[in-house]
This record gives structure tokens, C-alpha cells and sequence, in this order.
């Protein structure tokens, strides 16, 4: 099983970095055909070949995946993308 761990500091508040990541989860739902529901404040994904969550902390958004033997040779598209989509949203807030 290969992980992706991405750990990025924001200046949001609660609300904004809520925002921010449900956008990110539209995003990647669109774009790699992941499921996404809510637990509270974190936020778990869920396909076959992939699960992980994503929690958002003062200062600090966190996501965590593990991605399954067909999904590997995207790991560093996913984790690109997943990076990119933060720099963005935590800039606009």
C-alpha cells in the first residue's frame, strides 16, 4: 500500500478551512473519482483503491490516504494535486 501524507499550514479560520476542504474533496471527487462524506471535522474518502481522510486543525490542514496496488502510478499526480488545490484555497481566504 503505497500513503500519501500531506501537512499544510493555513492562517484560516474554522470556518474558511472547512470551505477549503470541502472544496478540495469536490475536486478530487470530480477529478479522480473519490467518494467524500463528513465525521464531525474530519472528512473521509472512500473508493475502492483508496481511502484516507482529511482533518483540518488551527494553522494546519492534514491528508492522509493510502492508495491501493492500482492506484500507485498515480501517487504523485494525486499528491501534485491535492498540494496545488491547497496553495490555492488557503491563499484566498
Amino acid at each position: 500500500m503505497s500513503v500519501i501524507e500531506v501537512r499544510h499550514t493555513h492562517a484560516l479560520d474554522q470556518d474558511h478551512a472547512r470551505q477549503a476542504a470541502e472544496t478540495l474533496a469536490k475536486d478530487l471527487s470530480r477529478e479522480f473519482d473519490v467518494n467524500y462524506q463528513w465525521e464531525g471535522d474530519v472528512l473521509r474518502f472512500k473508493r475502492s483503491g483508496v481511502k484516507g481522510f482529511l482533518n483540518f486543525n488551527p494553522g494546519e490542514i492534514h491528508v492522509h490516504l493510502e492508495l491501493g496496488l492500482l492506484l500507485r502510478p498515480f501517487k504523485s499526480r494525486i499528491e501534485q494535486e491535492i498540494q496545488s488545490q491547497l496553495d490555492q484555497l488557503t491563499k484566498q481566504g
